[in-house]
């Protein structure tokens, strides 16, 4: 009788622990399977074998079949997949698919392309195709420029396939693993003695962990350091992930870096890929191959053999949070891979969040900094606050932003006018009977998209068409209220005629193309005004701008969130930072109704460090983060007081079990209604992250246990280190 082994499996379901199966063959950790799991088949994983005294085998389904199209997945990432299961609390079979690519999540096999590249060999360099043969002569002539992927030569030829083909047994080409090629480096800008500096000191650890946070003002070419340091890494034969907050970023930095290393294997990996895009580059980077890896907060999950450097760009910035499903923080697994896997881990940022600071004051991270600006011709913006308390307002605007902005367009300079809220107007409303456009499903208003004659809510997605009488009264009145990023436009087409006008926001920028394009105009001179979101305040240098506006920033003051201040000091100092980055002075006007406030004040004299102390102050003395650890258990159903009931209860059996642990709650969340549910939350804090931990282990099994009372009723989820209360 064949030998028959048992394993453990995760699979993708929302259940805590993995699942026992047999085999007839000795199975590794990190294997690829098709498992029964009640009627369906789906895709697993072996997590571990297990010894099959004491198990009863004849209860135990069989693995049905192994994909061995790829080896088992690398230990380093099933460790990090573990952590990220504790920490986070949540199934270990979601958090490691949720890692993973989606062409590896399917109970089916994947066909991977051969990723060597083509290269001629001495007697291909030597003979030159004639003329005649125009195909051949064409593949020749790109391949002296370097190597080739398969896609790169079928671009040049259909005929390639062939024709290497063909030169491959004539011993005319050769293929070549992309690691195996020697680096080489283009021409770099030189750089200033604080970027110098910078760059010897995170050159001093390279084979262990040391986290540093290079902190420097907007313009200040963190970049150029960020890019010096990788090729002291790439020509160590080592690869390095690098981790940005939004994809809009990835095209302009792809070009910067597959310019400056033209031989290196550079992959961008984030949620708008294809599957097979994505599998494809996930796995060059596992197999070596990719030397570069840009990716949003996904990609921190990304195997590399060699890994020898993780930077994290614009590390404060709140996309690198998850919100739904496993709700990890990009950032703290970075450094947490970091060390780890005993590699240098770069924090780089304007405006580091205040986690990060609170980490520098206590020495666990070194701090760079970068005071200056990169281009000699550059300085910082003059910061200008703009009363509006006794000022009319034209369609929103103040008149010396007005004129400001006419005065840019007539020098043939560029601005950028930001308010963060897209859509024509945030809400409609009735001018008789007081109704406003609310979301039939949430807690929200409905905002006006004038070109789709829409009204849509911006959380739960819901639209429909803007009503022509109001619908509680009938009157025909009806007029938006506030602005968005539309109804500016419109309005400053009107305001400046002679202008050409670029909207960014989301609704603009939804195509893969759409920011090659914004790229392609501005760098062009092809527009004098941009008119955007919070999208414009990233890592985007636009030498020509000028002239920075901000409009409606007054709301980030009355938000219940007590992270709104750090946010919106953060956002303006970004979006300030993108003007006079080249010889052009740079000017920024903030129109406000409370110029008296810390914040502005803060803003004026560009004094991050100061604020940041005043808000770690604040926090310190409220107990709130990073002064204290924080988790949020949040219950959701079809009425409040079912959510609320199952939170009430939670809490009196879990307290009892609080040690060192404040426990808050149960109370409705900042938005009450979502998505036609209704949502309540407790909150745990503490000054031990042990203790903390301790007790959401037991409430997670306490929670899973009680929730199956009520069904598909009430839905529950934690969220560790919360940044959305």
């Amino acid at each position: 009788m064949a030998e028959e082994y048992a394993v453990q499996v995760a699979v993708d379901v929302p259940l805590f622990g993995t699942f026992s199966y047999l085999t007839h063959l000795p199975l590794r950790a990190g294997q690829r399977v098709r498992v029964p799991f009640g009627p369906r088949r789906v895709c697993g994983f072996i997590t571990n074998d297990i010894p099959t005294e004491g198990i009863e085998t004849g209860r135990l389904k069989r693995v049905e079949e192994l994909f061995d199209e790829l080896p088992p997945l690398p230990a380093t990432l099933l460790a990090m997949v573990r952590f990220a299961a504790d920490y986070y609390h949540h199934p270990i079979g979601q958090t490691l698919f949720t890692a993973l690519p989606g062409a590896l999540r399917t109970d089916r096999a994947v066909r991977l392309e051969d990723e060597r590249l083509w290269q001629l060999t001495g007697a291909g360099l030597a003979e030159e195709p004639p003329a005649r043969q125009k195909a051949r002569r064409a593949l020749w002539q790109a391949l002296q420029d370097g190597p080739l992927t398969n896609a790169a030569a079928r671009g040049v030829s259909a005929q390639a396939g062939r024709i290497l083909a063909d030169w491959l047994q004539e011993g005319r080409a050769e293929r070549v693993a992309p690691e195996a090629l020697p680096l080489r480096v283009a021409p770099a800008p030189s750089l200033n003695d604080e970027q110098q500096r910078a760059l010897e000191a995170l050159s001093e650890t390279r084979d262990d962990f040391a986290p540093y946070v290079l902190h420097g003002i907007t313009g200040s070419g963190k970049t150029e350091v960020y890019l010096r340091l990788i090729e002291r890494v790439l020509a160590a034969g080592r690869q390095v992930l690098l981790l940005v907050p939004e994809i809009n970023l990835t095209p302009q930095l792809i070009e910067r870096f597959t310019g400056r290393f033209p031989a290196t294997r550079v992959v961008m990996l984030h949620s708008h890929l294809a599957d097979g895009e994505r599998l494809k580059g996930w796995v060059d980077a596992w197999q070596g191959r990719a030397g570069i890896v840009i990716g949003t907060r996904l990609a921190v999950f990304t195997p590399l053999p060699r890994l020898g450097l993780i930077v994290v760009d614009e590390e404060h910035d709140g996309s690198f949070k998850q919100q739904d499903g496993l709700r990890y923080h990009a950032r703290d697994l970075a450094v947490w891979r970091a060390r780890q896997e005993r590699v240098p881990i770069v924090l780089g940022s304007a405006t580091p969040s205040l986690e990060t600071m609170a980490n520098v004051a206590a020495g666990r991270y070194r701090r760079l900094t970068l005071s200056r600006r990169a281009h000699d011709a550059a300085r910082l913006p003059t910061i200008r606050l703009v009363d509006t308390r006794r000022i009319k307002l034209v369609e929103g605007l103040a008149e010396p932003v007005i004129a400001a902005l006419k005065a840019r367009v007539a020098r043939g300079e560029m601005s950028l006018v930001f308010i963060n809220r897209r859509g024509f107007a945030p809400v409609v409303a009735c001018t008789d009977c007081g109704w406003l456009s609310g979301c039939p499903r949430c807690s929200a208003k409905l905002v006006v998209h004038l070109a789709e004659r829409k009204m849509r809510c911006h959380h739960c997605g819901w639209e429909e068409a803007v009503p022509p009488v109001c619908p509680d009264c009938g009157n025909v009145d009806l007029k938006p209220l506030g602005q968005g990023t539309q109804r500016l436009e419109a309005a400053l087409a009107r305001l400046l005629p002679e202008a050409r006008l670029l909207r960014i926001d989301r609704d603009t920028t939804r195509h893969k193309a759409a920011w090659d394009e914004v790229y392609r105009k501005v760098h062009a001179g092809e527009v004098d005004v941009l008119v955007g979101t919070q999208m414009l305040a990233k890592g985007h240098d636009f030498g020509a701008l000028s002239l920075v506006t901000v409009l409606n920033a007054d709301g980030g003051l009355y938000s219940a969130d007590y992270r709104a201040a750090e946010r919106l000091f953060a956002q303006l100092m970004q979006v300030a930072g993108r003007a006079g980055r080249a010889e052009a002075p740079g000017e920024v006007l903030v129109q406000t109704q409370w110029p008296e406030h810390p914040l502005y004040q803060a803003l004026l004299r560009h004094d991050f460090d100061g604020y940041a102390q005043t808000l770690l102050e604040e926090r310190r003395m409220a107990g709130f983060p990073p002064a204290v650890y924080q988790a949020l258990l949040r219950a959701d159903a079809y009425e409040i007081a079912t959510a609320t009931a199952f939170l009430t209860a939670l809490r009196a059996e879990a307290e009892p079990h609080a040690d060192g642990v404040l426990v808050s709650g149960p109370a409705p969340a900042l938005m009450v209604r979502l998505a036609n549910r209704e949502r309540a939350q407790l909150v745990f804090e503490s000054g031990s992250r042990a203790a903390l931990h301790a007790l959401l282990e037991r409430l997670v099994s306490l929670a899973e246990r009680m929730a199956k009372a009520h069904g598909r009723a009430l839905r529950w989820s934690l969220d560790v280190d919360p940044q959305e209360m």
